[in-house]
């Protein structure tokens, strides 16, 4: 029976779709009244703007990754390096990036582990810069996704630059002359994170380093670019049974990053209670399983790169080499890929001396702006 009963459902059912409609109605209309009165505020543009340039990878490296999102020009990239450089990123205008990330070490500290604002003692060794563009994951535990997403990390970090962001961009602000180099970069002369974040990457990913004497023997045939112990050290680099090192620090048929891209638990760090002071990969993911993993670390300009490993712990490269000979520190979740392996002393000396050989050239125009004619 449909009666008068089905028709004042109905009825009802039509005033509270109306009302329904109405409400929405006049929510839309508040939200549009209050964009209007607080006039939109929303983050600028941060995509660079102006010709596209070419970031030319050096022999040994494969072609520079570039995100869509954040090409790189020769604004951004000028941009970038004086941030790069500018301690008014720190809490007491006291660091730079580049105070732990110097050029003179190959954009990497010679402190074990790097001091912030006031002296805090850092986490970590600070790895180096050179060739971070090759990375898809960044800081040694993994946590950033991208160079864009790594950038602002230690300036708002409580051991290293410790300044949030919003007092960064007032600082840069109240410098009149930064303004014209947004507005070259972004296309408006607007201050804000994402565009120096931004522009810091596109600098960073011109940090790189190749044409060193192993790539002049490995990719241009120069047989005497390396000693006779380099090259009786790079057959051991290679040899599965003696060093094992290609396995995490790969050599290609036609460029070589000397990284993997992984993380791996090499027994370093742990103490003689097999617990790690530091987790490692583990504190990001939670996975039982990456408990003690570390980024593996480029070996390029190793020689000249020191102290080692994430906590600095070993002092010179052969103390590494003999870390690794002896098959690091067990635990439980030690890496499959940390073998046993058979290295003389002759093979240790000669390990060490091929990873001289990969001491590569630096681009002229990454030291702080001025020293050169590219500013």
């Amino acid at each position: 029976m449909g009666g008068v009963g089905d028709r004042s459902r109905g009825r009802l059912l039509e005033i509270k779709v109306f009302e329904l409609g109405r409400c929405s109605l006049v929510s839309g209309l508040a939200l549009l009244s209050f964009l209007l009165v607080t006039g939109c505020k929303s983050s600028p543009n941060a995509r660079p703007v102006g010709p596209v340039v070419t970031i030319n990878a050096p022999l040994g490296l494969p072609p520079v990754p570039i995100p869509p999102d954040n090409p790189p020009t020769a604004a951004t990239i000028a941009l970038g390096r004086r941030l790069f450089y500018d301690t008014r990123l720190s809490k007491d205008d006291s660091l730079s990036c580049a105070s732990c990330h110097h050029p003179q070490f190959r954009f990497t500290d010679e402190r074990v582990r790097s001091l912030g604002v006031g002296g805090a003692l850092g986490r970590r060794h600070a790895p180096t810069l050179v060739n971070a563009a090759y990375s898809s994951l960044y800081f040694w535990d993994g946590r950033a996704l991208n160079l864009e997403d790594q950038v602002g990390t230690p300036i708002a970090d409580a051991l290293e630059m410790n300044q949030s962001h919003d007092a960064s961009i007032a600082k840069l602000k109240g410098d009149p002359s930064y303004k014209p180099m947004f507005q070259r970069a972004f296309g408006s002369d607007e201050i804000a994170m994402k565009r120096v974040e931004n522009a810091l990457a596109s600098f960073e990913r011109t940090i790189l380093s190749g044409n060193s004497a192993f790539d002049r023997y490995e990719y241009l045939g120069q047989k005497d670019a390396l000693t006779p112990a380099q090259i009786r050290g790079l057959a051991v680099f290679r040899d599965p049974l003696r060093g094992n090192c290609v396995t995490c620090h790969a050599i290609g048929p036609h460029y070589a990053l000397f990284m993997d891209g992984q993380f791996h638990n090499t027994g370093e760090g742990v103490g003689d209670n097999e617990e790690f002071s530091d987790l490692g990969r583990f504190v990001v993911t939670k996975l039982e399983a990456d408990r003690g993993q570390f980024k593996t670390p480029t070996l390029r300009n190793v020689a000249v790169g020191g102290p080692y490993m994430h906590d600095g712990k070993l002092k010179t490269l052969k103390d590494v080499v003999d870390f690794y000979a002896g098959r690091g520190n067990s635990n439980q979740n030690l890496d499959k890929q940390m073998l046993s392996i058979h290295l003389s002393g002759q093979d240790r000396r000669d390990l060490v001396e091929f990873m001289q050989s990969l001491t590569g050239d630096i681009p002229s125009n990454v030291g702080p702006p001025g020293k050169d004619s590219s500013q």
